[in-house]
């Protein structure tokens, strides 16, 4: 089966890839394709700012529906900055921890607000 690319710019309709909306209308495209077992790339060219909230909805929920091999196996990123690279990182780290252990996860995270 051939790789689909999804162009974030073209998706958003700009570089400015901040809103979790628009990140999960990448997310409903990446998650058909990984149901169809198909190779996604993403391609961030053109992309000026890139917000964890995007990131978070766009590839972090990815976590909640699909293991993290057929994730690791099936998807990857292109033309992306280092610092983008970076928050990536930081959030598919924290979305594995919360698939692993949403209840414990969101205790942790009352706890720190101060929230019971």
């Amino acid at each position: 089966m051939q790789e689909i690319i999804i162009h974030v710019f073209n998706m958003v309709g700009s570089g400015f890839c901040v809103e979790a909306d628009d990140g999960q209308k990448v997310y409903d495209l990446i998650k058909k394709a990984l149901h169809e077992g198909r190779k996604i790339k993403l391609s961030f060219q053109n992309v000026e700012i890139l917000t964890s909230a995007f990131l978070d909805t766009a590839i972090g929920q990815l976590y909640r529906d699909f293991s993290e091999e057929e994730i690791k196996s099936s998807l990857s990123v292109e033309n992306m900055l280092p610092e983008d690279k970076a928050l990536l990182k930081r959030v598919t780290g924290t979305a594995k921890l919360y698939s692993k252990d949403p209840e414990g996860m969101q205790k942790s995270i009352n706890e720190i607000l101060g929230e019971e």
